[in-house]
């Protein structure tokens, strides 16, 4: 929903989760590397360096949300809203870096016939570690969802890529023992998995910066509002948004009759202007055209 998207929601959400994110992540390196360093599992060791990544990409997040909070200037009259795509894009590349690295290991280790070896602490850490980063990934996803801010969305998705790394160590305790190549397969899968999360992120940040055509919510609502308070059938068409963070500018296209004056023409599409930013927060240049028109 549209009226979800408030500009002081987003920073809020941005700012929230980034902080929680920060201080969980730190506390779940901790975690993994002393079960690495004691029970000498370099499987371990290395998705403890995968946690801490995401106090990186969660600090991109907060960085992304300061950005974007500045005010327009003569540089940047739409202001700084598209920082939070950069940032997404940012993250999504990070993501991406992680799940080639996944694929090169799996690679490596089938070719060695290579096996992890794990203790129990391990086990212990590692659960503690799904159930912690799945709840992370949750938790940002919802803030996203009630925020419409995709950089924090893309932020869930790394935690999830760092939940699916401790599924991959989790399954190669129970399973190593009987198949020595399930670690490599496991982590084969699974960066495909994360490519496939890095490709949803991008499309999104991407589609956002080049601009999009309006949702066909969005739409609906505009001819509600227009038929609710104009006496006169304006046939509004040929919608077209950009969004910069928060800052969104639409444009469309209205008829009026052609006899009308050229101020009783300004005047209507000033009030249609008007009435959207009060009741969508979103700005609005409306094209006049005649009846009959093309």
């Amino acid at each position: 929903m549209y009226s979800n998207s408030s500009p002081m929601r987003k920073k809020r959400a941005g700012y929230l989760e980034g902080v929680v994110s920060i201080i969980s992540n730190i506390i779940l390196f901790g975690l993994k590397y002393w079960a690495g360093i004691v029970s000498g599992s370099v499987a371990l060791l290395a998705d403890a360096w995968h946690t801490l990544t995401d106090s990186v990409s969660s600090l991109i997040v907060i960085i992304g949300m300061k950005l974007s909070d500045k005010k327009a200037d003569r540089e940047h009259p739409y202001g700084h809203g598209r920082w939070e795509q950069v940032a997404s894009i940012f993250i999504a590349t990070l993501l991406a870096v992680i799940a080639f690295n996944f694929i090169r290991e799996s690679f490596d280790l089938f070719q060695k016939k290579e096996s992890a070896n794990f203790g129990t602490l391990a086990i212990v850490i590692t659960i503690i570690s799904i159930i912690t980063k799945e709840g992370l990934a949750q938790y940002a996803f919802y803030l996203g969802r009630k925020s419409g801010n995709t950089t924090v969305k893309a932020d869930g998705w790394h935690h999830r890529s760092d939940a699916l790394s401790s599924v991959l160590v989790l399954a190669g305790i129970f399973l190593n023992n009987y198949f020595w190549w399930i670690d490599s397969v496991l982590g084969f899968i699974i960066s495909l998995l994360l490519l496939y999360a890095v490709f949803q992120i991008l499309r999104e940040s991407v589609n956002s910066m080049l601009g999009k055509r309006p949702s066909n919510e969005l739409i609906q609502q505009i001819k509600a509002l227009i038929e609710k308070h104009e006496n006169r059938d304006l046939l509004p068409h040929h919608f077209l948004i950009h969004e910069y963070g928060s800052h969104r500018e639409l444009t469309f296209h209205i008829k009026v009759h052609g006899d009308y004056t050229i101020d009783h023409a300004h005047e209507i599409a000033t009030r249609v202007e008007r009435l959207i930013k009060e009741e969508l927060d979103i700005y609005a240049t409306i094209h006049l055209e005649p009846y009959g028109a093309y």
